[in-house]
């Protein structure tokens, strides 16, 4: 039996980087997610696939820093997504 409020989230879902496989569920579909004290980077190999990516992370989400050029990289930004989720996109130099 689905318990209500639970019939859009995720059971199970497997993610594989590499030979590493992330595994990921969205519990017990009890409380409110909180996404606190961690951040996921994602890598591009190009400016232009950054700022795509960081705009679609964007859409309906909150933008923390703008992409812009750093010590460390061509393009670098933080966005929480629309489901709070913080991340850093940025292309390595």
């Amino acid at each position: 039996m689905i318990p209500p409020g639970a019939e859009n989230k995720v059971m199970h879902a497997a993610l594989r980087i590499g030979d590493t496989m992330i595994l990921a569920s969205d519990g017990r579909c009890s409380g409110r997610p909180t996404f606190e004290g961690f951040s996921l980077s994602l890598t591009t190999a190009t400016d232009a696939e950054a700022e795509r990516v960081f705009n679609l992370l964007a859409d309906g989400g909150q933008v923390r820093a703008p992409l812009a050029t750093t010590f460390f990289a061509s393009r670098f930004g933080m966005v929480a997504d629309r489901f709070g989720v913080p991340w850093m996109v940025y292309v390595p130099r």
